[in-house]
C-alpha cells in the first residue's frame, strides 16, 4: 500500500510550461531505529524559511531512481544504504521555477559510512544539519511545519510518506522479533 499524491502549488502563480525533474528520497534509518532528517534553511526567490526535508535529490539522466537515491544518500548523509521498500510517489509543482518534480520515496536502512556529507548541488548548500530522530519525532516536526511557502509544499509531500514509513518500519520490526 504505497502513497500516491499529486500536489499543485497554490502559493505562487503559474508562469509557463513546466520542466520535469526526477527526484529520489528516502526515510533512511540507522541500527537504533532513528531516521535521518535535514534541517533546511533558505533565503531566496521562495522566501526566508526554515523547515525539515528527507535526504535525497535529483536523479541524473542515465540513472534509475534507485541509483540516484544511493548516490544522493552518499552525498548528503555520507552512508550507503539498503532499500527495504518503496513508500510512494508524489508529483509536486513549483510555479516560481516552472518545475514539476516526479518524487519517489523509499524506506532504506543505513549501512556503511563512506564519507562525510558533501555539497554537490545548490540544494545541498541549504542543509543546515542532518538530525537522527525517532520517526514519531519527525512526524511531529512535519505536523508543526508551516503550511505556507515551500515548507508547506514539503509538509504536504512528506508527512503522508512519513506515516507510511512508520507503518512499514514497525511492520518490519515486528516481523523480525
Amino acid at each position: 500500500m504505497s502513497v500516491k499524491l499529486n500536489l499543485l502549488d497554490n502559493e505562487y502563480p503559474t508562469k509557463g510550461k513546466y520542466h520535469e525533474r526526477k527526484v529520489a528520497r528516502a526515510f533512511i534509518y540507522d541500527e537504533d531505529g532513528r531516521f535521518a532528517i535535514h534541517l533546511i534553511h533558505r533565503d531566496d526567490i521562495f522566501g526566508n524559511e526554515t523547515y525539515y526535508e528527507t535526504p535525497g535529490g535529483g536523479v541524473d539522466e542515465n540513472e534509475t531512481y534507485e541509483e540516484g537515491l544511493r548516490r544522493e544518500i552518499k552525498e548528503e548523509v555520507g552512508f550507503e544504504g539498503d532499500i527495504d521498500a518503496f513508500l510512494g510517489e508524489v508529483d509536486d509543482y513549483y510555479n516560481l521555477i516552472n518545475r514539476h518534480n516526479l518524487n519517489k520515496f523509499y524506506l532504506m536502512k543505513r549501512t556503511n559510512k563512506v564519507s562525510e556529507p558533501i555539497v554537490a548541488s545548490e540544494g545541498d548548500s541549504l542543509i543546515q544539519k542532518t538530525l537522527w530522530l525517532d520517526i514519531d519525532e519527525i512526524i511531529s516536526l512535519y505536523e508543526k511545519q508551516s503550511d505556507a511557502g515551500v515548507s508547506g509544499i514539503v509538509k504536504r509531500r512528506e508527512l503522508p510518506i512519513a506515516k507510511e514509513a512508520k507503518r512499514l518500519f514497525n511492520l518490519e520490526r515486528n516481523e523480525t522479533k
